[in-house]
């Protein structure tokens, strides 16, 4: 096992080994707090060129299962097609493995998908780093190989054009004469597209720049992805033409979904010091004492003070008081920073999908 350095943009170095594929990569590295689901966030679109670290200890003992897909064509066990980040750390990688429906190892995974992996790193440190610094751009270096230094950009980067499907893909459900949902889709988790489906409604999958509002729809959906939201104005003005037809139809959104619904309605964006990444964040509905644990990975936050007098807060996030969701006070608008489809994590605010169905 090849010795490794992750150098971070402020000097700090946090030394281990190589487990994944020899490669050095960079990318802004941001940490995850949950305590499962490697598989998921590994598939998750929205880490497009992050860099990945693992808070819990102990990683890679349940394995990976085998990339299968449904005869609909999402992924089974996944979350999408293939692994996102260019890096993960993690504190003690099991190279021994046990579960059910593992197919091979996570260094296998990795190696075959020509994914960094390192191990031995103190990601608890390194998280009170990120935590204090905020998160920041970093390199993984091989100690062997000086000279090969990596670089990468994030800020200014679509990774959204990178992740996004590049033509129209249509999901039937079993319901027949099913309402229709149109989802712009900025990285979509599959899981989401599964929670539509599964609850009667075709789901027409259209890429991130396509303009949806000449289709003939009953809801929209405003899925996740990577990135800053500021970057997808293309988005944000179909999303303007929609609100504005006279035709009212009800709108969801999820994670940047909700930054988009919040931007079309005239709200700005913010970075956040380290972001969201976890599957235990509390999430109260805003007028109410119900208060959600949410799945979370998101970068950016609603100022939801700037949102225009039609809107208003839906959810406020119980840790820092951000942004966790809007909706308009007179349509069937409304958006969740969260992921109420979890995949990994609680499934406490999966009703808001039944919510949206019945606005159809």
């Amino acid at each position: 096992m090849r010795k490794v350095t992750l150098l971070l943009d402020d000097g700090t170095k946090f030394h281990g080994t190589s487990f994944g594929y020899e490669k050095p990569v960079a990318g802004e590295v941001v940490f995850n707090t949950a305590m499962m689901g490697y598989p998921e966030s590994l598939t998750d679109p929205s880490y497009e060129g992050q860099i990945m670290v693992l808070t819990y200890p102990l990683i890679g003992n349940y394995g990976v299962p085998a990339l299968s897909k449904e005869p609909n064509g999402l992924t089974t066990y996944m979350e999408s097609d293939r692994i996102h980040p260019r890096a993960i750390i993690v504190t003690d990688y099991s190279e021994a493995y046990s579960h059910w429906n593992a197919k091979e190892s996570l260094a296998d995974w990795l190696k075959s998908e020509q994914i960094t992996g390192v191990t031995g790193v103190d990601t608890r440190e390194l998280t009170k780093v990120l935590r204090e610094q905020g998160v920041m751009m970093g390199k993984i270096l091989f100690d062997d190989e000086p000279d090969n230094i990596p670089t990468a950009e994030y800020e200014g980067v679509n990774f959204v054009e990178q992740v996004s499907c590049k033509e129209i893909i249509t999901y039937k459900s079993e319901q027949p004469n099913a309402k229709k949902v149109v989802l712009v889709d900025c990285g979509v988790k599959e899981n989401i597209i599964r929670c539509l489906i599964n609850r009667g409604v075709d789901v027409i999958r259209v890429p991130w720049d396509y303009d949806f509002n000449d289709m003939e729809f009953d809801g929209l959906f405003l899925a996740n992805g990577p990135g800053n939201p500021d970057i997808c104005e293309v988005i944000v003005e179909n999303i303007r033409k929609f609100l504005a037809n006279p035709v009212v139809r009800p709108c969801m959104g999820i994670c940047m979904g909700n930054q988009l619904l919040a931007k079309a309605a005239g709200a700005k964006i913010y970075k956040l010091k380290y972001g969201h990444r976890s599957h235990n964040q509390p999430v109260r509905q805003v007028g109410t004492t119900h208060c959600y644990i949410t799945t979370q990975n998101h970068g950016y936050a609603v100022d939801d003070t700037t949102l225009g007098d039609d809107w208003e807060p839906l959810f406020v996030n119980m840790n820092d008081g951000s942004n966790e969701g809007i909706r308009h006070k007179t349509n069937p608008w409304f958006s969740a920073q969260f992921h109420p489809e979890a995949c990994s994590g609680p499934v406490d605010a999966e009703d808001l999908f039944d919510k949206f169905v019945k606005l159809l």
